[in-house]
């Protein structure tokens, strides 16, 4: 017989019993023992040649059977969903008579798998400064049989009891079906390492035939460790910091969880919200040295990191000359546009939108009426975008006053229309403009007067009501000019057609029919005067 069979429980086991007879079969008797827990040994099956009867009133009643008997020499004992009782010794006798006796032993074994085991980490943090081990988590196995084991791994290395650094406390439990539950707490003396660390249990468990392991999940746990060092930066803006920046500056603890934090800038003690600092509107005024501190509130000692806050700026332009220049005809002009800066600065100079000059310096050579206006130097920052600055200089050219050319100064329009006659006269001081015309009579009303980068322009209107010509008069401190526009007057005529005559039956009838003409509407004919 073999010395042990294995079974899952509630599945079917069969012992089998083998034998040799040197008498005949026929006299050959079978019985089956069991060893009960009390180490009783009780008969539950009897059979020969004749018969085959199971005892009756005990457990196994109702669930074995026996194939074969005393004729062959090999017997099977068959046990029906097995149970946990079912674990026991069996006994097969064998009764030759005059052959004698002899019996052979066989142990059952019962097994059963236990659920997936399930672990359970701790939800708070633990310290590394904890002295004795603190609790990591549980991990547990339920319904298993025999008693499974549980072992704790830490990063795929096992982890053993260790006085002072590993305990794993292990409690079973038998329920009442016979199973056991194993639940395993792993206590553990922590190090900063551990915040990276997978913990998992692996559970084994026999089988017929062998052993089986099973893993858990891997968890990490919360580690709390002190703070030796800190982290402090400008988090924005990103790169260079220009004067009017809002500032935000981070700090960030090697601890964990994250201390309070204070900030001090430049020895003064700084306002934060959520361990953030932030500087708005920032000058040169506030470069210098940002402290952060931080509190550890288990052993109360301070750690501090620092950084330095450095400011770009750029100053308002400075022009020289400055506002308003005068200057007379043919003169020469060195303008010179600057602005102090923490960073190499760009010059540009403008007029009317269109660049002019480049670089500090701007010339104006041998000058003009063309060159009065506003000039404007812009300064900029290449490396630092939004870091700009502007000046203007408005340039005036003394000089006698120089009427622009019209394309205008003889014109046709039809009589009693208006029309508007434009007067631009250069020249500084700006000129005054008179205006005046060949008919007395004519009244010049001036519609529009508005100064211009150069001098003033006028806008007078005319009736036409017979031919006249129109004098527009500048002057100034250095001299005069004038323009004069002719206008012909372009009369409307009306003339009869000639008559028409209708005859009828009855009467001769004359009908005149006026027919008006009109002069097609022209544009006035432009004759440009010669000067």
């Amino acid at each position: 017989m073999e010395d042990r069979v294995e079974v899952f429980l509630g599945d079917t086991a069969q012992i089998t019993c083998m034998f040799t007879v040197s008498d005949s079969p026929d006299d050959v008797i079978i019985q089956w023992y069991m060893i009960t827990k009390t180490n009783v040994r009780l008969r539950i099956y009897y059979g020969d040649s004749t018969m085959q009867v199971v005892d009756q009133g005990g457990q196994f009643t109702d669930k074995i059977s026996v194939n074969g008997n005393g004729k062959s020499s090999e017997v099977v004992l068959t046990i029906r969903d097995v149970t946990l009782e079912d674990e026991l010794e069996f006994i097969c006798q064998v009764n030759g008579l005059s052959a004698g006796n002899e019996e052979g032993h066989t142990m059952l074994k019962v097994f059963e798998s236990p659920d997936h085991p399930i672990i359970e980490g701790v939800h708070s943090g633990i310290s590394v400064s904890n002295e004795n081990p603190s609790k990591i988590g549980s991990c547990e196995a339920k319904n298993g049989y025999p008693r499974p084991n549980i072992t704790w791994y830490r990063n795929q290395s096992p982890l053993q009891n260790t006085p002072g650094k590993v305990s794993v406390v292990t409690l079973v439990t038998k329920e009442s079906s016979g199973l056991y539950t194993v639940q395993s707490d792993l206590h553990l003396n922590v190090v900063k390492e551990d915040k990276d660390s997978l913990f998992y249990c692996e559970v084994s468990y026999l089988v017929p035939g062998g052993t089986k392991m099973t893993e858990t999940n891997k968890i990490n746990i919360t580690v709390h460790y002190p703070t030796t060092s800190l982290d402090v930066w400008v988090e924005s803006p990103k790169g260079r910091v220009k004067e009017g920046d809002t500032v935000e500056v981070h700090c960030r603890a090697d601890g964990n969880p994250q201390p309070p934090f204070t900030f001090m800038h430049n020895m003064e003690e700084m306002k934060s919200e959520l361990n953030v600092l932030v500087l708005k509107d920032v000058t040169r005024l506030s470069n210098g040295n940002i402290t952060c501190t931080a509190l550890d509130l288990d052993t109360y000692e301070e750690t501090q990191g620092n950084t330095e806050l450095f400011v770009d700026y750029l100053d308002l332009a400075i022009l020289i000359p400055k506002d308003t220049h005068v200057m007379a005809q043919g003169e020469e002009l060195m303008a010179t546009c600057n602005a102090l800066s923490s960073l190499p600065t760009h010059t540009e100079w403008f007029k009317k939108g269109e660049k002019v000059a480049e670089g500090h310096t701007l010339t104006l050579k041998d000058a003009v009426f063309d060159m009065m206006g506003t000039y404007v130097c812009m300064v900029k920052v290449p490396s630092l975008e939004g870091l700009e600055t502007s000046g203007s200089l408005h340039v005036l050219v003394q000089g006698p006053p120089e009427i622009k050319e019209s394309a205008d100064t003889v014109l046709e329009e039809s009589t009693e229309k208006s029309l508007n006659l434009s007067c631009h006269a250069r020249g500084y001081p700006t000129p005054v403009i008179t205006w005046s015309s060949s008919d007395e009579s004519q009244i010049l009303k001036e519609v529009s007067h508005r100064q211009t980068e150069d001098g003033v322009l006028s806008v007078v209107r005319v009736k036409v009501t017979s031919d006249i010509t129109a004098y527009c008069n500048a002057s100034n401190d250095h001299g005069t000019d004038s323009i004069s526009f002719s206008i012909k007057a372009i009369v409307q005529t009306t003339l009869s057609a000639p008559s028409t005559t209708v005859t009828t039956p009855l009467a001769p009838v004359t009908v005149v029919a006026p027919v008006t003409t009109v002069n097609p509407v022209t544009p006035p004919k432009r004759v440009k005067k010669g000067l």
